[in-house]
């Protein structure tokens, strides 16, 4: 943590802090400045051009903007948001979460432009951001830890080496990243070179080193989180914990807290192991150590040295403001929770709103304007966002449109409660995970906490979909669908695929989308974007991330021919047909809308 001047130390509060800089933009960048107000403190927004109107922009104080599309000329560029916090008078910056939160050379330049950097300091964000550094500091703090690799990976003969002494599937992972980026399973040795090629490309793209390792993987893990806060005076609790094992794509959909059917034995331990990793790195500010729990045992997995998407579940259990604590220590206070281990009040479920079409459990990004958004007024109803009706959703970045957090009495009031939510919830304009989320908490499983981490993609069945295909296109086919299941650089996807020519329908316009608790209806084909006819198309607007064919290349059905990337997402287009490449349209690099033509296969 950076040091503040004694007056300020002494002061111990966030009213030490006149004005800060979010070195971010959506829903937390909203968040942060709106606790900016309630304590006085001036906001500094930073737009790219892409969010020149974005509701951060129009709520912050002052705004400066960072010209440029692409995060790396903007949200990524540590020079220029620095010179915007000194320009401007700031004499804070918060990194919110993704983009540089979790970078040690952001910290250190912003500490050295004397400034305070509210978040760890670069010493303890590079080490325990360094996932391999990460598990030597647990194994020293005595935190229980899955097999893993000392050093980074950078062959597949390492990977597979490593499922042969530990079995299989093993997961390769960012050593610098987290949020399932950069992250792979490899299922068989036959898969390690795309695993681990995927792999150190994403975790490059996302943050700016492809360094990999390797973990074995638990196949039957929950994925249960520490909330830790410590200050700059020695003093280091645990404030509870929260379930965040419904994923997809190692991206987390539903999260909840505390952490349903724990032994308070084992959640005790899991809260001072927690502890111990913190003081061993000299940790100052909030940060949260996650672990994978299997049969009764946790196992250390990451440390985030940020705020977490989550927080807000924490926060309605316990009546906490974590951005106004952040702030407080940042300004040199001590904590305002002086023991661990705080009881609970009832349950809170967050359910992450994004702008993803799920049918056929491929959650497929999908940019666009939202024509309205309805936020539920009920008790113990949050809905945390960075939009408004009238906002568009970009396709740049993230696709996250909001978090509906619901608070209630037990776990069964929460769970009812935010079914209803989710009914009356409406985004009108693009595809939502609203019936995704609608899905997992009517189901027996989630209700009985009978789920894993793998449980969303191989139980769940999704509404609006017939047999893995959305109902509109099943109509459409009749009894021609059927859903093949198949992994890419070791994950999983679940893609409808259909003979006729129809397969490759670009998505509707989005002025025909509407989101509500019912689902989506949406004429679609699904992610392959190739049909019958041999067209291949971009299911979705992204950029070309790989291309995997040549002209006069013989292809078959289901054979992986791009890689188009959208909002952070990596999403596989294939050909349906046996046939030859005629000619291919696109190179790597090259941005490309919503059924935009690929390739073309000529079938054979």
């Amino acid at each position: 943590m950076a040091q503040v001047p004694r007056e300020q130390a002494e002061r111990g509060a966030a009213g030490a802090l006149s004005k800060v800089l979010v070195a971010n933009r959506g829903e937390i960048a909203v968040r942060i400045i709106r606790t900016l107000a309630e304590h006085g403190i001036g906001s500094v927004a930073v737009h790219s051009d892409a969010d020149e109107k974005a509701l951060h922009v129009r709520l912050a104080d002052e705004s400066v903007a960072l010209p440029g599309i692409a995060a790396n000329e903007n949200y990524l560029d540590i020079a220029r948001i620095v010179q915007a916090a000194q320009e401007t008078g700031a004499d804070a910056v918060h990194p919110g979460y993704g983009f540089l939160a979790e970078n040690a050379e952001f910290a250190r330049a912003v500490t050295d432009a004397g400034l305070v950097f509210i978040g760890p300091s670069g010493d303890a964000i590079e080490v325990m951001g360094e996932k391999v550094a990460a598990r030597r500091v647990a194994a020293q703090a005595g935190v229980p830890q899955v097999p893993g690799t000392t050093d980074p990976v950078t062959s597949a003969d390492e990977v597979r080496a490593f499922g042969a002494e530990h079995g299989y599937p093993v997961a390769v992972k960012a050593s610098f990243g987290g949020g399932g980026r950069g992250m792979r399973t490899v299922a068989g040795p036959d898969e390690a070179d795309d695993a681990l090629a995927a792999a150190q490309r994403e975790a490059g793209a996302a943050f700016g080193n492809s360094e990999v390792y390797l973990e074995r993987y638990l196949s039957a893990a929950r994925h249960v989180e520490v909330q830790i806060f410590a200050d700059t005076h020695g003093n280091a609790v645990w404030l509870g914990d929260r379930d965040c094992s419904v994923q997809r794509r190692h991206q987390k959909l539903v999260e909840e807290s505390p952490a349903p059917g724990l032994p308070e034995e084992l959640r005790a331990e899991m809260g001072e192991a927690a502890v111990r990793l913190a003081k061993a790195v000299g940790y100052a500010g909030a940060g949260t150590v996650e672990y994978l729990v299997e049969d009764g045992r946790f196992y250390f997995l990451e440390m985030n040295t940020r705020i977490q998407v989550e927080h807000p579940v924490t926060e309605a259990v316990l009546g906490m403001d974590l951005i106004a604590e952040q702030l407080r220590v940042a300004a040199g206070g001590t904590l305002s929770v002086p023991t661990s281990g705080p009881t609970p009040r009832g349950h809170a479920i967050e359910c992450r709103i994004n702008a993803e079409d799920p049918a056929g459990g491929l959650f497929v990004p999908s940019p666009g304007p939202i024509h309205a958004l309805q936020v539920p007024m009920r008790p113990g109803v949050r809905f945390d966002s960075g939009y408004e009706g009238g906002d568009e959703v970009a396709p740049h970045y993230d696709s996250m449109i909001g978090k509906l957090v619901v608070w209630g009495p037990d776990r069964d009031t929460a769970i009812r409660r935010t079914l209803a939510a989710l009914d009356e919830l409406v985004v009108d304009g693009v595809p939502t995970t609203i019936s995704a989320a609608k899905a997992v908490l009517a189901h027996p499983d989630f209700g009985d906490v009978s789920f894993t981490t793998r449980w969303l993609e191989s139980a769940v069945e999704f509404p609006g979909v017939v047999g893995g295909v959305s109902e509109d296109v099943a109509e459409e086919h009749g009894d021609e669908g059927d859903r093949d299941e198949v992994w890419v650089g070791g994950r999983r996807y679940v893609i409808p695929f259909f003979g006729g020519a129809g397969a490759a329908a670009a998505p509707a316009e989005p002025s025909a989308r509407r989101s509500r608790g019912s689902g989506t209806k949406r004429k679609a084909a699904g992610a392959s974007g190739a049909g019958g006819s041999g067209a291949v198309s971009s299911p979705m607007q992204g950029t070309v991330i790989a291309v995997k064919v040549a002209d006069g290349e013989a292809v078959t059905a289901g054979q992986v021919l791009f890689v188009v990337e959208a909002m952070k997402m990596e999403n596989p287009v294939r050909s349906t047909v046996d046939g030859t490449v005629g000619e291919v349209g696109v190179s790597v690099g090259d941005v490309v809308t919503a059924g935009a033509p690929l390739a073309v296969v000529v079938p054979a």
